[in-house]
């Protein structure tokens, strides 16, 4: 099949398993083109993005001319198209939100006429936001089938306000990457569609993770680390004020971040004034050979995260066979549970200071055998091959 797959931004750091499973497609003998609606991301710290972004055309690049020669082109040759297009695209009220409705339907049009040109007969866009947005447009003027994969927890923050009931009434279908998100995505539309929601999980390369696995328990040298995005969503606060808790009771492990964002220097403040500085590195955005060597030198991966919809991080501890201490929310528990973790209460540092003790306090043996619960159900549920042939699968199945 000739494919094509949108992102609001592609490549990037924190999108590494859109790259896996298209790379997983390839494998099975169809054909991908790439698509993003902003340029990739600077200074991409991984050779394999870094490839990624030679393959893949950036709908707003300065291109804002030659969105509006299509955009102009296709109104004159199908206008009830476009028009139907205007109608069902949604935005914030207000000049802003026109100015924005006005955006998507161009760069809808736009991404449309290169898929003609290319020939493509699915578009697959990954998140239910802006890039779901710009691929039901391009569905409407062109008439080819598009499906989209919701991540959360954006898409479940505001459905209506970017209506995802009708984005998920126009597509071929819909995927979850959890069984709690196909349920909010159930909540969010009519009946009559539920057919449509289907599960997908994220996936991982397990034998590029294998070969990385620590084999002696003995080598791992750092106590906690945490890979996550430095935003409000990821209860980092949480964590800084667990360590600082532990610090008070005289325990000082170590803690390596990586990962950036706009919390950092607040992050940074509240290390200095719990007092626990000294014991925290902040490593920025990093490759996912450097995310590999932590997670296989650290003990304990620990997320304290708000909201979420499956990270592909908990999958990668596992398969890297390092045991995870966690928040009970969204997918998370259809992963993590006491057989291979601590699965702790949102927002509560107490609890989150328990896990981690307990965790530190654990016999080698006893994090094996938690790490080795956990990479099984990673291969068994989150083999990017697997996954993939399941994608193709639906796609298959639409294009009937």
């Amino acid at each position: 099949m000739q494919l094509a797959y949108l992102v609001n931004q592609y490549p990037a750091v924190s999108h590494s398993f859109v790259r896996r499973e298209i790379l997983a497609i390839e494998a099975l003998g169809h054909s991908v083109s790439r698509f993003s609606i902003r340029a990739p991301q600077r200074d991409l710290p991984d050779a394999r993005d870094r490839q990624e972004a030679l393959k893949t055309a950036t709908i707003l690049s300065g291109n804002s001319a030659g969105l509006a020669a299509a955009a102009i082109q296709r109104l004159l040759r199908h206008p009830r198209r476009v028009l139907t297009a205007f109608r069902q695209t949604r935005s914030a009220p207000g000049r802003a939100g026109l100015v924005r409705r006005i955006a998507y339907v161009a760069e809808g049009i736009w991404l449309g006429r290169e898929l003609e040109r290319a020939g493509v007969q699915h578009l697959h866009a990954h998140f239910g936001t802006n890039p779901a947005a710009v691929a039901r447009v391009a569905h409407l003027v062109s008439g080819i089938s598009y499906s989209f994969t919701v991540h959360g927890p954006d898409e479940f923050d505001e459905p209506a306000h970017i209506d995802l009931p009708g984005k998920i009434a126009d597509a071929s279908f819909v995927v979850a990457i959890s069984d709690y998100g196909r349920s909010q995505l159930c909540r969010w539309s009519k009946l009559a569609d539920w057919h449509k929601i289907v599960v997908v999980r994220c996936g991982l390369d397990i034998d590029q993770f294998d070969q990385f696995a620590a084999e002696n328990e003995n080598e791992r040298d750092l106590d906690l680390c945490t890979i996550a995005r430095l935003a409000p969503q990821k209860g980092l606060p949480i964590l800084i004020e667990a360590l600082g808790s532990l610090a008070r009771a005289g325990r000082r492990p170590n803690l390596t971040i990586i990962g950036d964002g706009p919390l950092r220097d607040e992050l940074e403040a509240q290390a200095r004034n719990h007092g626990v500085a000294d014991q925290v590195r902040f490593l920025g955005a990093r490759d996912g050979a450097t995310v590999t060597e932590v997670l296989t030198r650290s003990k304990i991966m620990v997320l304290p995260s708000f909201a979420e919809g499956l990270p592909v991080v908990i999958m990668e501890a596992y398969a890297c066979g390092t045991p995870v201490a966690t928040t009970a929310i969204a997918g998370i528990p259809e992963l993590v549970d006491r057989s291979c973790g601590w699965l702790i209460p949102p927002g509560s540092a107490e609890a989150l200071a328990a896990a981690i003790t307990a965790g530190l306090d654990s016999s080698i043996a006893q994090r094996q055998q938690l790490s080795a619960v956990g990479q099984a159900r990673v291969r068994d549920l989150h083999d990017v091959r697997k996954n993939a042939k399941q994608l193709v699968g639906h796609v298959e199945a639409a294009l009937q």
